[in-house]
This record gives structure tokens, sequence and C-alpha cells, in this order.
């Protein structure tokens, strides 16, 4: 990319030597433009990023569409909420130049367009309305703050090791999902850097979906349809559970509350808690037979057993008794489970091709912390709170001194794992699938002009 030969930003080297003088290894904990000139400068993955947004169109094959990069999206929000869309890049050269020039404090990836998003007005001018999203993958976010009502521990953005797996549960279920029921392989998820997650399905036929179809997907995993003043927000009708919800279910919900949620979140631990929950019972004489039980054995402190599993039991043998049996009851502890931990999905981001989304390797300016990709096979590993953050990744660049050849910097900060995670894991099947795949469309079409000669 003859990164050696570009001109140097004096303000890089400024900042370089500032934070070597201030402070030889440790920097000062913070977002700051300064902090974040150095990263793009010396660690964000330019080569492997672009790469993966060009899906094998930027090689010689006589197949490539050499267009096909140069029409994505690409969104900066610089310093002072300054928002610039509709840009567009030919190479990772392109890209990585203007990153460091702009130094945007957020990049969001939008849609491939029918044309270049940079020049869509002179194609507005010609009258006919050829700037149209014509593929993106498919996308999913799911933040943590949408669970507030079923989480004790923290609130809004908040996060902490007690809330935090309910995220791991929706990585579980939706990644499951999407290959076991949909046949998806390509899938990578992100930290979003503060609060959640994000999900990229990045196989062809995912990227080409249209928006009804989206809307299709994103459909077959909405359970949970809350609103805001709707007790109930979980309805499972019918005489069997869809065979994926049952699968959530036994393989990772139920498990999950009983094991986890119920002593973590403290459910039953007070009384509007448990009324919370008594609510979700459409049987209203069940439900004031139960709050009686607990009203009367709550000072008995005889039983050694903690009290939201031994409230949690009592709820379940009364509703799952034989004289509870009736078609209304006979779902709602699974419904309860359902409740509190299954995922909470932000439906229109899926639903619609052109909806911006914050690339991977961004730094979340409230945090500090890098968008990490998250291994769905290990996701339950995964501490939000260990995440490297800007200062950490620059003190740990000053520790190992800054050298001239910055080609792969990365290798000495904890940036490593995740970026050798992302090229190994996600990356590279990715490129070998649609090398197989634009060989294959490219013989198809050789064949098939062949014929039509010979015809």
């Amino acid at each position: 990319m003859g990164r050696d030969e570009e001109p140097v930003d004096p303000m890089e080297i400024d900042g370089q030597q500032k934070l070597q003088v201030d402070a030889p290894t440790a920097v000062p904990e913070g977002f700051n433009a300064d902090y974040l000139r150095v990263y793009y400068g010396k660690l964000f993955p330019y080569g492997d990023f672009f790469k993966w947004l060009c899906y094998g169109n930027d090689g010689k094959h006589p197949g490539c569409d050499q267009s096909y990069v140069g029409r994505r999206e690409f969104s900066f929000t610089l310093e002072n909420d300054i928002y610039l869309r509709f840009q567009s890049f030919d190479s990772a050269a392109e890209l990585e130049s203007s990153i460091k020039e702009k130094c945007p404090f957020k990049i969001d990836i939008g849609p491939v367009y029918s044309v270049d998003p940079a020049k869509r007005h002179a194609y507005a001018q010609s009258g006919n309305n050829v700037f149209v999203p014509v593929e993106r993958e498919l996308v999913f976010d799911i933040d943590i703050s949408d669970y507030d009502d079923v989480r004790y521990c923290c609130s809004g953005a908040d996060v902490c090791l007690n809330c935090w797996p309910l995220m791991t549960i929706a990585i579980k279920i939706l990644d499951t999902s999407l290959r076991d029921d949909f046949g998806f392989n390509h899938i990578l998820w992100v930290y979003s850097g503060r609060r959640g997650v994000h999900c990229w399905v990045c196989d062809s036929r995912a990227r080409k979906l249209s928006n009804e179809q989206r809307a299709a997907v994103a459909d077959y995993f909405r359970v949970y349809k809350g609103g805001e003043n709707a007790l109930k927000k979980v309805s499972l009708p019918g005489p069997v559970l869809h065979p994926f919800l049952a699968r959530s279910y036994t393989d990772v919900l139920e498990n999950f509350f009983e094991d986890k949620l119920l002593r973590s979140q403290q459910l039953f631990a007070s009384e509007e808690r448990c009324q919370k929950i008594l609510d979700l019972i459409p049987d209203e004489n069940v439900a004031s037979e139960l709050h009686d039980k607990w009203q009367g054995n709550r000072r008995s402190s005889i039983s050694k057993e903690d009290v939201n599993e031994a409230r949690w039991k009592q709820l379940k043998t009364t509703l799952q008794s034989g004289k509870h049996k009736a078609q209304g009851l006979r779902r709602c502890v699974e419904e309860i489970v359902f409740s509190y931990t299954y995922p909470r999905l932000d439906m229109e981001v899926s639903k619609h091709m052109n909806h911006l989304l914050k690339a991977p390797f961004c730094i979340h300016p409230k945090t500090g912390r890098v968008c990490v990709p998250i291994d769905p096979n290990n996701c339950e590993d995964f501490d939000p709170t260990a995440v490297p953050t800007l200062s950490q990744l620059l003190g740990e660049l000053n520790a190992a001194g800054f050298q001239t050849d910055s080609e792969n910097s990365w290798e000495r900060t904890s940036l490593e794992k995740s970026i050798r995670f992302f090229r190994t894991s996600f990356l590279q099947p990715l490129l070998k699938a649609c090398k197989e795949e634009l060989e294959s469309a490219y013989n198809a079409k050789l064949q098939q002009s062949k014929n039509s000669v010979n015809w």
C-alpha cells in the first residue's frame, strides 16, 4: 500500500512524542481526537476490513465486479457531531487516507447502492431514480437497555457481569437459528463498545434479501412483543411450541433462567418483583393463591433455600399441577421464562436495507472501548468490562516503543487476539466462499454464451 512513502502527519508525531513524554507506558484514560489519530495511524485493520466489504471483488478475476466496493456507503461522524454520509472508496488506500485525515469518532457502514453514493446527485438530475440500495448484510442489533424491566443490577447504558449474560443468550439463540434454520454460514458478531451486540450475516444469499424478506426473517425471531403498557409481553399460543422456540427453551433459556438469572437478578426478592411475575399469570385466583403463600412464609427463615429459587419452584408446581392444566395456564411458565430471557431485537434495523450500523473495530466515544468481534462458540467467556480501551492500547504501543514499521503494530497490543479471530475464523472462510461463487457464476455465464453461439 506504499505506507512508507506517505507524508507523515506532523500532528501524529507530536501526539506520539507528547504521549511518550507524559508517560512512558500509562496513558490517561479517556477518548480524544489525538488518541484516535494514533489508533487510526497504527492499529485499525484497514486491509482486513476492506477485504471483507469487497466480498472477493477486489481481485483480477474477469468475473469480479470492479465497481462493487465503490458503491458502498460509509458514514463518518466527526468531532462535535458533524455527520458525513454517502462517503465511498474505491481502494483500501483511499479508505485509509480518508479515515486518517478525518479521524471519525464513529464509522457506520451502509448498503451497496446501484450507483456510487458520492455521485448520487448527478444521477438524480438525470430524472430516472437509479439510486437505490441493492445489497446489504442482514443485520441485527440488540441492546441491553431494552431489558431494563427485567434486570435490577443496572439500567440504561450500564452493564455488568450479572446482566451481560442476557446478551450471551441472544447470541446463542440467534446464531444457532441463523445457521440451522436458515443455512447461513458467514456470521460476524461484534460488541457494540458499550451496551450491546451487533450481528452481520454476510452470506451472499443474505446480502441479496429484499426488505420484505428481511422483515420476514426478523419476524421469525419476534416473540417479545413489548409495549410500554402491556403487562404480558410474550404470548405462546397453540397446543405445541414452534420447534425453534422449543429448542431455544430446552437448550438455553430454561437452564439460564433457573441456574443464573433467578439469583443474579433476585427476581423474587421483593414484593414488587414478585408482583411483576404474578401479573404474567392470566388467572387471578392462581396469582392471589401464590401471593398469599409468599406473604405467609416471608418471615420464616427456617428454609435454607434461596427465596428466589423456592418461590419459582412453588410457582411452577402450582401452575403445572393437575387442577391448573387449563389451556390458558399451560404455557404460563414458559411465557415467564421467555419474558425474562428471550432476545429483544431492534426490529427496524433488520428490516431495512438502508440502515446504517457501526463498523467493527471502531472505538466507542463514551467508553473508549473497541468494538471487537465476539466468538459465538465461546460467547459465555466474553467479558465486556475487559475489552481493550483506547488508552490501554496506546499504553501498550508506548511500552513496545513506536516503531517506524507500523504494518503490524496491533500484534504488540491486546487487540491482537480480536484481529486474528476476525481474520482466521470469519474473513478467510468468507473469502473462500466468495471466490468459489465468483468462479461458478463466471463459468455459468461462459457456458451460457457458448450455448447461445452454438444455437
